[in-house]
């Protein structure tokens, strides 16, 4: 007899639309890719990382694992998640029948990790939600994990222009903070690179695209045809679901010209 296979259940999944932050709720309707820069800007960071059957990756805060099955499409010898939520931690535990996969619960500031026990570190689109003093702890953990001449990739929400007055960059955040129900501190692209090489990285490479987390183009490339549908229909019918998503629309078209995702890749010495 079949049995049908039932996920675990996801972070805010039975919170009010109006209020659960606005990734889960993006989780929650269908979207597997939840990155500013999209599937293009972390494939993109993943061919760079160049990752191998040979690579011990840990992943933080990998959320649904969107980026997890792009990382195990390459088969790497061992993979760790380090995410902080129980719930979203089971989610990612779920994709795995490999016992060298895991995904633990645990702080990428503290991981519990061995010193120089992974070939690859990378993470996306959570630094961005964190004060910056958690920010340089989860680089400098980053860069503690590695193996010298071990590569990392980062993939954030970034601030434009680099010149913008500072009491600007703070308006951006607040109104991104309460778009998105969650705290927002993205950082410019000058100080996103600052804060890597300040752990002791060299930066190798830089990509700066627009964020189109939810413009239908994107969506459509991020998700494909059947998904991005199935996501338009949920939208459609639940009219608390479609106000948020409007909102947050209305919100990033308005700060579309003071915001973009930054992807860098940098290695131990």
């Amino acid at each position: 007899m079949m049995t049908t296979r039932t996920r675990p259940p996801l972070p805010g999944e039975h919170v009010d639309p109006a209020r659960v932050p606005a990734h889960w709720l993006l989780a929650r309707i269908g979207k597997r890719v939840l990155r500013p820069g999209g599937r293009r800007l972390t494939l993109g960071l993943l061919d760079r990382l160049h990752i191998t059957g040979q690579d011990r990756v840990v992943e933080f805060a990998p959320g649904v694992g969107g980026t997890t099955r792009l990382i195990l499409d390459r088969r790497p010898a061992g993979y760790t998640g380090v995410e902080r939520d129980p719930r979203a931690a089971a989610v990612v535990q779920d994709l795995f029948a490999n016992p060298a996969y895991i995904c633990r619960t645990a702080d990428a500031q503290a991981t519990g990790l061995d010193d120089g026990s992974a070939t690859v570190v990378l993470g996306e689109a959570y630094l961005s939600m964190l004060p910056e003093p958690a920010k340089r702890r989860i680089v400098a953990e980053a860069f503690r994990v590695l193996e010298p001449g071990g590569r990392f990739g980062l993939h954030e929400l970034a601030l434009l222009p680099d010149q913008a007055p500072g009491s600007e960059q703070d308006a951006v955040r607040q109104q991104l903070s309460e778009a998105l129900h969650v705290g927002a501190r993205p950082l410019t692209t000058a100080d996103w690179r600052r804060l890597v090489e300040d752990a002791g990285f060299v930066i190798e490479h830089q990509t700066l695209v627009p964020m189109g987390l939810l413009r239908p183009g994107q969506v459509l490339q991020d998700e494909g045809i059947l998904r991005t549908l199935a996501i338009a229909g949920r939208i459609v019918r639940d009219r608390a679901i479609r106000a948020r998503i409007l909102t947050l629309r209305r919100t990033f078209r308005a700060l579309g010209e003071h915001i973009g995702a930054i992807g860098l890749v940098g290695y131990k010495p």
